[in-house]
């Protein structure tokens, strides 16, 4: 076998990987990409629904809140400077009846803790005014919330990390490897046939199969984490003209923000994610096919905010999987795993990293880059 020393590697080319070996890459370093897929951004990246959240939902002081305000900032600055389609459309987040007003008058008081700059609670006749489709007896109106092309922001980052010198060498899959501090040794499964990679730092950053990937691992020991819970989301597309110009999102539910309306860059409306809790720990093991009899429950949901629409306008789209390190009904923080929680120098895994994990990527990049410094800086 084949054995490669090279500088720093991040496994996973996701928007978070990506945007982790981008912000290295700004750094002078020369960073690998491993990615076990024929494709960027072909695991859960592909498979969102491409908003830029603005941050009123998460508990105020964590990361999820943190990173999101963080990231969302710069996110649209990046887009601005690399030409990454995207608008600031705003949503709206409506309650239908007297208890989701409360709730959703929580979540407002919720935004101004969390520092989240132009939201408006308001009444449902000023919500239906905006909204002429809608029915609402309030809603918060979020101006900072947005969307945009997530392959061309992946494409962009991506861009960053070759022209330091890097490199993203996709179907090039871990299937083990040991861990001291400022040398790891991967033994990978390529198209070219068996190789080993050497490296003095490294970042895994594989969304839903970091347990996986940081379990063949040895010497990162990973017992004392959470085992890994999915849930699984679908979308169905709208085949008629959009009846919003912005988003539009229920009260929260748990595990989710509700069966929610989105607008791609087109225009187009599709609605989703629902919830779906899976009896499996295993991605491998996921069925991303939507199940055309879940459409019954989108009806629902979605009638209760928009009266109007109509019996078969819905058809499946696709799927995507939420990595979860908490049960149903609670909420966990992300995880960055880095030195000072398990000893090992050049190490950092991710764990956890869902919604808004796309929002909060060039944050979350930026302290896994700081935690990697010295690490970097000794070799």
């Amino acid at each position: 076998m084949e054995t490669v020393e090279v500088g720093e590697i991040v496994i996973g080319a996701g928007v978070v990987g990506l945007a982790c070996a981008a912000a290295r890459a700004r750094q002078g370093r020369e960073v690998y990409v491993l990615e076990a897929g024929p494709l960027i951004g072909s695991g859960i990246s592909s498979r969102n629904s491409e908003v830029i959240h603005s941050g009123v939902y998460y508990e105020t002081g964590t990361l999820r809140h943190l990173l999101c305000v963080e990231g969302r900032r710069r996110l649209y600055a990046y887009c601005d400077l690399h030409g990454v389609g995207h608008r600031k459309c705003g949503k709206l987040v409506v309650a239908t009846n007297d208890a989701e007003a409360e709730k959703i008058a929580g979540i407002a008081v919720r935004a101004k803790e969390n520092g989240v700059e132009n939201t408006e609670l308001i009444d449902g006749a000023a919500a239906m005014a905006l909204e002429p489709a809608l029915n609402a007896v309030a809603a918060l109106n979020v101006k900072e919330t947005g969307i945009l092309d997530t392959h061309g922001y992946m494409l962009a980052l991506q861009g960053e990390v070759e022209d330091a010198g890097g490199a993203v060498l996709l179907n090039h899959k871990v299937v083990s490897g040991t861990a001291r501090a400022g040398r790891f040794t991967l033994q990978l499964e390529t198209p070219e046939g068996p190789l080993e990679l050497v490296a003095r730092s490294l970042v895994i950053a594989a969304g839903p199969w970091t347990h996986q990937v940081a379990g063949r691992i040895a010497g990162y020991d990973i017992s004392g984490i959470h085992p890994l819970v999915l849930a699984k989301g679908s979308y169905f597309s709208y085949a008629g003209k959009p009846v919003f110009s912005r988003l539009i999102y229920p009260a929260p539910i748990d595990g989710g923000l509700g069966t929610h309306v989105t607008l791609d860059l087109a225009g187009r409306m599709r609605f989703g994610p629902d919830v779906e809790w899976l009896e499996t720990g295993d991605p491998d093991a996921v069925n991303f096919a939507v199940d055309p009899a879940r459409a019954e429950g989108f009806y629902a949901n979605v009638r209760r905010f928009w009266p109007g629409l109509k019996d078969g306008a819905l058809t499946p789209d696709y799927a995507g999987v939420r990595p979860k390190l908490a049960l149903k009904g609670t909420q966990a923080d992300f995880l960055i795993h880095g030195p000072e929680t398990h000893g090992i120098e050049g190490l950092v895994g991710l764990f956890g990293i869902e919604s808004p994990g796309l929002t909060s990527s060039l944050a979350i990049a930026d302290r896994v880059s700081g935690q990697l410094e010295p690490a970097a800086v000794a070799a």
